[in-house]
C-alpha cells in the first residue's frame, strides 16, 4: 500500500517549484489532488491557468487523480472555494499543504508598505485563511461525530527562522507561519489534526536568482533540487504521522532536522525590580553565555 492511498490533499501555489513537486509525490503516493495555483508571476503580479492546468494533466498522464484549482489562497472566498472544492469532487479532505508564496526583497530602509503589505498578504494571510476554512470543516466533523486523521503541512523558511537580510517582509511572515503552525497544532489536536511547518532549501523561480543551486554539477546529485523537500511533506501528510505536531522541520537536499521553537537561554532573578544602571553587566554575561545565533543555512 502507498502512503497515501484514499486520501485528499490540497497542495496551494502547486503550479511551480516546491508545489508542483509535492502535487507529484502526493499523487506517486496514491492521494487524490487539489492542485491551487493562481498562476501569477514571482512578486505576485499576473495571473493564468496554465500551470495548474499543466500539473493535474501530468498526475493523470501517471494515472492519477487531480482538479486544477486558481483561486487566491489570501481571498477569503478563494479560499473557502479550494477547500469545497475537495470535497465537493472527492468526497473529503485530509490533507492541507501551505506552500503558495511570492518575493519583493528590499533592505528595510527603502521597502514601500505596498512590497511590506504583499509578502505578509500572501504568505501569512494566506497560510491562515484556507487553514481556517479547513479547521472549520475538521471541527463539524467531529462535532457530527466522525473522526479526523488530518494534516496541515505550512511553509516557513530560514529566513524567517534565522534571518536573511533584504527579507524583512518575507522573514517576517515566515517566521510568523512557524509560530502559527506550533499554536494551532495545540488547538486542533482535539479534532484529530497534526499541524507542522517546513523550512526548505531548494531551487525554484524565487531562489534561483539568489544563486540557489548555481554550484550544481551535472551528473551528481543534485542537493538544491524541489524534489528532495516533497518526501518529508508526503510522509507528514501521511496515515503515518498522526504522532508528530507542533514541529518546524528543515529540510534540503539529504538533510532532514527538527528547527527548536523558541528556547529559554540563561536568565538571572534579582527576586526585585531591575535598575536600569544594574543590567549592563548582568545583559553582557547573559549574551556571554547564551548560544550564539545559527547561520542561515546549516554547516555540515
Amino acid at each position: 500500500m502507498r502512503i497515501c492511498d484514499g486520501r485528499v490533499v490540497l497542495v496551494t501555489g502547486a503550479g511551480r517549484g516546491i508545489g508542483r513537486s509535492h502535487a507529484l509525490a502526493f499523487a506517486a503516493e496514491g492521494a487524490k489532488v487539489v492542485v491551487n495555483d493562481l498562476g501569477g508571476e514571482v512578486d505576485g503580479s499576473g495571473k493564468s491557468t496554465g500551470p495548474a492546468d499543466e500539473v493535474v494533466e501530468e498526475i493523470r498522464g501517471m494515472g492519477g487523480e487531480a482538479i486544477a484549482n486558481g483561486d487566491d489562497v489570501a481571498d477569503a472566498d478563494g479560499a473557502r472555494r479550494m477547500v469545497q472544492a475537495a470535497i465537493d469532487h472527492f468526497g473529503h479532505l485530509d490533507t492541507l499543504v501551505n506552500n503558495a508564496g511570492i518575493l519583493r526583497d528590499r533592505v528595510l530602509a527603502n521597502m514601500t508598505p505596498e512590497e511590506w503589505d504583499a509578502v505578509i498578504h500572501v504568505h501569512l494571510r494566506g497560510t491562515y485563511l484556507p487553514s481556517r476554512v479547513a479547521a472549520q470543516y475538521w471541527r463539524d466533523m467531529t462535532k457530527a461525530g466522525e473522526t479526523n486523521d488530518a494534516r496541515i503541512i505550512n511553509t516557513s523558511s530560514g529566513s524567517g527562522l534565522f534571518g536573511n537580510p533584504g527579507q524583512t517582509n518575507y522573514g517576517a511572515a515566515k517566521s510568523g507561519i512557524a509560530s502559527f503552525s506550533v499554536i494551532a497544532a495545540k488547538e486542533l489536536a482535539r479534532y484529530g489534526v497534526t499541524v507542522n511547518a517546513i523550512a526548505p532549501g531548494a531551487r525554484t523561480r524565487m531562489t534561483a536568482p539568489l544563486g540557489m543551486g548555481a554550484d550544481y554539477v551535472e551528473g551528481t546529485f543534485d542537493d538544491t533540487a524541489p524534489e528532495n523537500i516533497s518526501p518529508l511533506v508526503v510522509w507528514l501528510g501521511s496515515n503515518e504521522s498522526a504522532a508528530v505536531t507542533g514541529r518546524v522541520f528543515e529540510v534540503m537536499g539529504g538533510r532532514v532536522g527538527i528547527v527548536n521553537n523558541w528556547s529559554r537561554g540563561p536568565w538571572r532573578d534579582k527576586k526585585d525590580r531591575w535598575a536600569p544602571s544594574e543590567l549592563g553587566s548582568v545583559v553582557t554575561e547573559l549574551v556571554a553565555g547564551a548560544f550564539p545565533p545559527e547561520p542561515l543555512l546549516p554547516i555540515d
